[in-house]
């Protein structure tokens, strides 16, 4: 290792140790005090299981079917990605894109470039963050892949697909994204990320952005999956060679 590696991760080690003593390891679903190398305390991790420990779940976590997930949208997962979202606690990109991490590299998920989902400015200006990129930064790192925020953009500001059914979500973000960097993609494997798939409808909408691009792939990774959204995207396999 070279000495200015030798450095930055004394640097980052020693970062990360003063994190750990300002604001110690806590649950992403109820803040209960954890050890540093888990997410959920006992009682919420019993309601987390990964497809993996799951059985008979398959599908949601095989990369030739196009989608990655952690785990269903459910339990203390589910809890934790909205306070992620809605509560302001940008802290839980480093817990939850660990759970996603290790779905990508359980499912043998291989990438050239990691995209996240965009917000729209006015979004982004609100919420502070785009959740969907905090979690692409820890993906493309462990997969050590090329890390593109900003290859997709959202060209219409759109309700939130929480609000809406299934119909009105694929109505809302059709033609909501354009490549803003098709050079990043063109011809590459894509990752792309988002916190979880719902119906699928935004997912797909990115996924037909990409490949218009020239993306040569997009495998969807997810921390998790609606079973709604698992089944819709398993119907439109998205990493499908574009022809």
């Amino acid at each position: 290792m070279s000495p200015s590696r030798v450095v930055v991760a004394a640097v980052r080690a020693l970062a990360a140790a003063a994190g750990r003593a300002l604001s110690p390891p806590s649950c992403a679903g109820c803040d209960e005090p954890i050890a540093d190398d888990a997410v959920f305390c006992a009682d919420c991790a019993r309601t987390a299981l990964p497809y993996t420990e799951r059985p008979g779940a398959i599908g949601v976590r095989a990369a030739d079917a196009g989608l990655v997930a952690f785990a269903p949208f459910a339990g203390a997962l589910a809890e934790g990605i909205r306070r992620f979202k809605y509560s302001d606690r940008p802290d839980l990109a480093r817990p939850l894109g660990r759970l996603l991490l290790c779905a990508a590299r359980d499912a043998g998920v291989r990438a050239d470039v990691v995209v996240p989902v965009p917000l729209h400015p006015r979004r982004l200006a609100e919420r502070g963050y785009n959740q969907a990129a905090l979690l692409a930064a820890h993906v493309a790192d462990g997969l050590a892949a090329s890390f593109a925020p900003r290859a997709l953009r959202r060209v219409r500001s759109t309700a939130q697909q929480a609000q809406l059914s299934r119909d009105l979500r694929l109505l809302n973000v059709a033609g909501a994204f354009r490549a803003r960097a098709p050079e990043r993609v063109e011809r590459r494997r894509v990752a792309l990320i988002d916190d979880v798939a719902t119906t699928g409808a935004t997912l797909a909408a990115c996924r037909d952005a990409l490949l218009g691009a020239g993306a040569a792939s997009v495998t969807y990774l997810v921390v998790a999956a609606a079973e709604s959204g698992a089944d819709e995207l398993r119907s439109s396999p998205p990493s499908a060679r574009r022809t």
